[in-house]
This record gives C-alpha cells, structure tokens and sequence, in this order.
C-alpha cells in the first residue's frame, strides 16, 4: 500500500471525498462505521474523523470550533449532532477541548466508560485536597441528580448569583472528564443541558462498569485501527494515551498481535498496524471446469 492509497481510504471512510452527509440515517451509520470523530478539526491535527468534514464532504476550510459560530455548515451539523445525542446513538465527551466535543458511537461508548468512567457512578463525589472535584462540582452533581437535566441557566439561577459562568463551566468540566454527567441537549437561550450519566445511559454505563480496563483497550484499540486503516505503534499509543497510560496501551497491542488480530502492512517505506485481512480460502475449480 502507498501513502496515497492510505490517505483515499480515509478519505472515503471518513466521508470527504465529495459524498457528504445530510440525514440522521447517514449521520449513524458515519459514527457507527469509525466508532468516533471530533465535532472540529483541532491543531495541531489529530489523526480522527471530524464530524464537520463528514458533513461538508470535504477537509477544505473547515471551521475550528473557535468559528464554527460564523459558519452556517456548523449550525446545521450541530442540529445533527444534537439529534444523535437526544435519541442517545451518539455520546458526547470531554476527551481534547471542552467546546469542541468527541462524539462516540453508542456501540463503542462502554469501552470508552470502562477506561475514563467511575466505577461507582452513583456514588456523589466529594471534594478535597486529593479529590479532582471541586466543592462546586459536587453542588452541581447533587442539583443534577436531585432535580432531573438541567440547563447552565438554571444550573447558575439554582447555585447561587454570586458563582459565575467561568467557574461552572470548569465545575462541569470536571464532572464531564469522569463522565459523571454529559450533555444530553442544547437550548439557544439557555445553553447546554446536563444530566447525570448513570440515568441518562443506565445500560451502556452498566456494561462498562462491568468490563475489565484489558478487554475494553483492546476493543478501542482495534476500533481506532480499523478507523484509520492502517497506523504508526507509535501514533495510536498517543492517541489512546490521552485515556490511559502509554504502557498499557503497548500491553493491548501486543497482546492483539501475538493473537493475529492486529498484523503489520508496509506503507510508504513504513510499518503500520492493520486489522488482520481475513484469509480468502481458495477453492480449486471443478475437473472439466473451463480454463
């Protein structure tokens, strides 16, 4: 394989070659082929589909989410997006930036729980010196789980005058980085609504919290590869490093290889992962067959 037919396959996997999106079975069947994708590109680039591109059809001038607000493509796929997460084939996180969402598709989100998510998700978290919550994201988690999804309106109308929007969204950004809550909707005059994971999603909580960290990598691991057809060791424990530890993401992969799962192909000069190409059984033809 070349690097230009690596760079084709992506592009037709990942929906810029002309061929873009536009309904809500396309926008599914585009999540659920490559497991996830970015709402925006990002810088430095990260090897992963973008939600966007698949809209546009193309990777030409797309906006980062710092103007998506000034393209109108942008609205229209946010309105897409914001489908897919009501009716929950689509889950939202807070994996890269906190305005430009990673969108996972329902049938990979509990390996993508079992590795970032709590074990305990109905536990309230507390706050101190060695807590990642602070004393105002749990006031947020115990409003959330008390009164139902919420607004940040109500959320800042609810907690008191004196707190600001800064400071809640940081609150909330702790909550959503354990995925304690997620963004279940958006309202133009009152912002995102939040509601807390474990009842938003009771099922696909449930099934990560029963897989082990080992069986859930190697499902991610093996996702991402497919998603980008072929990739550098190197690149993919990067990427799976923003979710857990760089050695364990080594242990997963080697442990694929030595079951054949995941084989080497050369491309360009380099050796890439690849999802082990099933094995063709060969047929001989039938005596008298013709030549």
């Amino acid at each position: 394989m070349t690097d230009l037919e690596l760079q084709q396959l992506r592009r037709e996997k990942w929906r810029l070659d002309g061929k873009p999106i536009r309904t809500i079975e396309e926008a599914r069947a585009f999540l659920e082929e490559n497991g996830f994708c970015l709402m925006y590109p990002r810088r430095p680039a990260l090897l992963v589909p973008t939600f966007i591109g698949a809209f546009v059809g193309s990777d030409d001038r797309l906006p980062e989410w710092q103007h998506a607000f000034k393209d109108p493509r942008a609205a229209e796929a946010t309105e897409l997006m914001v489908r897919m997460l009501r009716e929950r084939t689509a889950f939202e996180a807070n994996l890269f930036e906190e305005n430009n969402g990673f969108l996972v598709a329902a049938s990979v989100f509990p390996y993508f729980y079992a590795l970032v998510g709590e074990r305990n998700p109905k536990l309230p978290p507390k706050a101190g010196s060695r807590s990642p919550y602070s004393a105002l994201a749990c006031d947020a988690f115990a409003l959330i789980q008390r009164e139902g999804a919420l607004s940040k309106q109500k959320l800042l109308d609810q907690l008191g005058g004196s707190i600001s929007t800064a400071a809640l969204d940081k609150a909330l950004a702790e909550l959503w980085s354990k995925l304690r809550i997620t963004r279940v909707d958006y309202k133009g005059n009152e912002g995102s609504v939040w509601d807390v994971l474990y009842r938003w999603a009771p099922d696909a909580v449930k099934e990560g919290v029963g897989l082990s960290v080992p069986e859930a990598l190697s499902a991610l691991v093996s996702k991402y590869v497919d998603c980008v057809t072929a990739i550098e060791q190197a690149e993919l424990e990067i990427f799976l490093g923003n979710l857990i530890a760089r050695s364990k993401v080594k242990e997963a992969v080697n442990a694929l290889l030595a079951a054949r799962e995941l084989s080497f192909v050369h491309v360009g000069g380099k050796s890439m992962l690849q999802i082990t190409p099933e094995k063709v059984a060969f047929a001989p033809a039938p005596r008298g067959a013709a030549q």
